[in-house]
């Protein structure tokens, strides 16, 4: 654990996953399944399997099956946001973003990941204020994109031409407590402009421009991560499992 602190975890769970078709049929994203579990089961099972004991969930679609998913689970919250259909993930960011103190890690409930990224987010150093795994390879207009001067961050966004990005950050974070306020404020100040189809991202963007903190990337080193969005992307996902992913569940 970083520096033997307590750890949290944020997963945004509101999506539909209308774009992965049959898959999802009425069930929230993240519960479209890759060898039999479903793909917030990977993420809860690397949580515990780092000891991460306070976990909320922001859902949104179907918050009924979560509820019923972690009924007995006694280190998840669930958050509702009830305006899913009207915000982006900065919104349900905002709605789960009080129930933050502790040092955390922010995540994706349709992104999954090796161990070994996530073990990167958890042993976060202590120079670091917030930790961002990019994949360094050539980006798509979809990616989240990063370009980096002198080993610093200075912008991450989907807009970015890709021809100027150093990679793609994967949608998992880990974050110091000492951020949380900045943070807070930046995801109040987006929305109070009524940016309200706004990626958390931007509220990361704002840090950067405006904020002292330490923001460092890790390569995620040609490790498995997918973030699952068309059915193209989980059936990459479905045929390049990991072992280790696979394991947790032994």
């Amino acid at each position: 654990m970083a520096g033997g602190t307590m750890m949290q975890a944020i997963i945004m769970a509101a999506g539909k996953g209308s774009r992965l078709g049959t898959l999802t049929m009425g069930k929230p994203k993240s519960f479209a399944e890759i060898h039999g579990k479903k793909l917030i089961e990977y993420n809860l099972k690397l949580l515990q399997k780092y000891q991460v004991e306070d976990i909320i969930i922001v859902t949104g679609y179907n918050c009924e099956a979560f509820e019923e998913l972690t009924k007995d689970m006694k280190h998840v919250r669930l958050i509702y946001n009830p305006f899913y259909e009207m915000v982006n993930v900065l919104g349900s960011f905002y709605m789960g973003m009080e129930a933050l103190q502790d040092d955390f890690i922010y995540l994706h409930a349709d992104t999954i990941c090796e161990p070994s990224i996530f073990e990167k987010l958890i042993y976060i150093g202590k120079d670091v204020d917030i930790l961002l795994p990019v994949d360094e390879r050539p980006c798509d207009e979809e990616a989240m994109k990063v370009r980096s001067e002198q080993g610093r961050i200075v912008q991450i966004t989907k807009q970015m031409p890709i021809e100027h990005a150093d990679g793609e950050f994967i949608g998992m974070a880990a974050f110091k407590k000492e951020v949380i306020p900045a943070l807070k404020a930046k995801t109040k100040e987006l929305l109070k402009e009524k940016k309200f189809n706004e990626y958390f991202e931007s509220a990361i963007q704002r840090l950067l421009e405006e904020e002292h903190f330490q923001v460092k990337t890790v390569p995620t080193e040609g490790a498995f991560w997918a973030e699952i969005d068309f059915m193209e992307d989980y059936q990459r996902a479905a045929a390049n499992m990991p072992s280790s992913l696979l394991e947790l569940f032994l």
